[in-house]
């Protein structure tokens, strides 16, 4: 199937000397929730801009299906709707006007049925007659997320659509996310809440000093990459790990109380088996154990880490 985004060799090199991406490749597949992630200044935000047509690229091709976004600028960007991480909405504006005016913008006839079910979906249909000045943080926000749907894109933004909004709306907003994957929209979002990509994505991208270190399906990274974590609840504090017990490179929690073992569960022997016998054989008790599958939060900080401590 044809990508609905295409990256090739992407580029960003700002006029001050600031290299904000590599190059960046990648497809993203029609009709997916795809989850960038990275720290602050990783490149994000200009990937995002870029494709919207709001930042020119120093090099590279981007097309939005099949359009390119700088050639063929107003096709492309007719597919796209964004939500972005500032608030820019016209205060003095009515929500139902706004949101009408953002559907004018892009060329589409007039289709209130359209926006009645876009405010009601986003509950703001008690709210279309309020001037947005008006309107609380959290309410502005499912306007910005309104104007971006006003159009009916092919293919969703989310750049930061939850940092600093209530949970209702939080919880409103994937409801809807999954919905609209239901109907073929694709869904790209940057997130700082992890647990969100890893309860909405179908695949992660990790972006890291403009450089785009990893694509995976969400599933299949976890199972490679994913860790577990045995902890043994001990039955008497221990001051220090015995050096019998150094090969299994375990960690004293809890003020002594407990053992924290991390294994490969892929591992043909994980060495839980021979870790328990040799504390068996000095005399170490444990009352309780349980283990624990590493998160997606875990190997995006052991990717972003660890490409950190290998850089000069």
């Amino acid at each position: 199937m044809t990508p609905i985004i295409s990256i090739a060799a992407l580029t960003k090199t700002y006029a001050s000397g600031l290299t904000a991406l590599k190059p960046v490749t990648l497809d993203i597949r029609r009709g997916e929730i795809f989850a960038l992630l990275g720290p602050n200044g990783a490149g994000k935000t200009t990937l995002i801009n870029i494709v919207c047509g709001i930042v020119t690229p120093s090099g590279g091709r981007v097309l939005a299906d099949g359009h390119d976004v700088v050639r063929e600028y107003r096709a492309a960007r007719a597919k796209i709707g964004l939500v972005p991480q500032e608030l820019t909405t016209d205060a003095f504006e009515t929500v139902w006007a706004t949101v009408t005016f953002s559907r004018g913008l892009f060329g589409r006839a007039p289709d209130p049925t359209y926006i009645e079910k876009v405010l009601r979906d986003l509950s703001l249909w008690d709210k279309r007659h309020d001037k947005i000045m008006t309107l609380s943080g959290g309410m502005k926000r499912r306007v910005m997320i309104a104007k971006a749907l006003s159009h009916e894109p092919q293919i969703l933004f989310l750049d930061e659509p939850t940092a600093g909004v209530d949970v209702e709306l939080r919880r409103d907003m994937w409801a809807l996310v999954r919905r609209l994957r239901d109907q073929g929209v694709t869904v790209i979002l940057t997130t700082h809440y992890i647990e969100e990509a890893e309860d909405m994505a179908d695949r992660v991208g990790v972006i890291n000093k403009g450089e785009l270190i990893l694509v995976e399906d969400k599933t299949a990274l976890m199972r490679k990459m994913g860790r577990k974590v045995l902890t043994l609840h001990l039955a008497a504090p221990l001051a220090a790990v015995p050096p019998q017990l150094a090969e299994w490179r375990l960690a004293l929690k809890a003020d002594g109380h407990e053992l924290e073992y991390v294994f490969d569960a892929k591992a043909e022997r994980t060495g839980i088996a021979s870790l328990l016998r040799t504390m068996g054989d000095l005399g170490i008790a444990y009352t309780d154990l349980h283990t624990q599958q590493s998160s997606l939060e875990d190997i995006f900080v052991s990717l972003v880490g660890g490409r950190a401590e290998a850089r000069p």
